[in-house]
């Protein structure tokens, strides 16, 4: 009898562990199935075009809730709406799987364009490090007399996310897509996150500080 329950026991463990496995998607067939995802996010989801997100090491959870979102209209893309619209469920469950596998590549040092120099006052010269320790000081407490708050409390101290929560992890990620995605919360184009959260944090964001805080996330590990 007890050889019986031990059995028994085992083998509601392996269902249990089939069906986790089952729910967290099939990580081979999610390589398969992110072939035609290469071209803009790379063989293993890092990017070689700053404007395209990285997706390696993503919580798998904000990339299903963002492939849903494409595929229903409440976040709107022509690329990549059409690329999910064929997309079942399961297919986006494993391509979701798949790419929260691969590890995300870390950035080189931005480089400050002239451009950018010349928008500060004279005397003041601008550096890429002064840029950086602004993002990181915004990043780390945000800025109380204009209410932005502060990045760490959803994206954690090293830009790692909240996977429960479906927060992204922002580490590593293209500072250019960073000021993209930022620059769109903050002007409405891109608004389909849970209550507008990012919306009513960008909004009250300069441009200065969001390209200071997309720098500093770059440069995250």
């Amino acid at each position: 009898m007890k050889k019986k329950l031990q059995v028994l026991s085992i083998s509601l463990a392996l269902a249990s562990a089939t069906s986790i496995l089952h729910a967290e998607g099939n990580i081979n067939a999610g390589k398969q199935k992110s072939e035609s995802c290469t071209s803009c996010h790379g063989d293993n989801g890092n990017s070689m075009v700053s404007t395209f997100p990285k997706l390696a090491q993503q919580h798998s959870s904000y990339l299903a809730s963002q492939l849903h979102a494409f595929k229903d209209g409440s976040r709107n893309d022509p690329m990549m709406s059409a690329m999910a619209l064929p997309l079942t469920d399961e297919d986006i469950t494993d391509i979701s799987a798949y790419y929260a596998t691969q590890k995300i590549s870390e950035n080189t040092l931005p480089v400050l364009e002239t451009d950018d120099e010349d928008e500060k006052p004279a005397g003041k010269k601008e550096t890429i490090q002064s840029i950086i320790a602004q993002g990181s000081d915004l990043y780390r407490n945000g800025n109380l007399k204009s209410e932005v708050s502060a990045c760490i409390a959803c994206h954690g101290p090293f830009g790692e996310g909240n996977k429960p929560a479906s927060f992204p992890a922002l580490k590593s990620q293209h500072a250019d897509y960073l000021i993209k995605a930022l620059t769109d919360f903050k002007s409405g184009a891109r608004s389909n996150n849970p209550e507008n959260i990012m919306h009513m944090i960008a909004k009250k964001m300069t441009d200065q500080e969001i390209k200071a805080v997309s720098y500093r996330i770059s440069m995250m590990k």
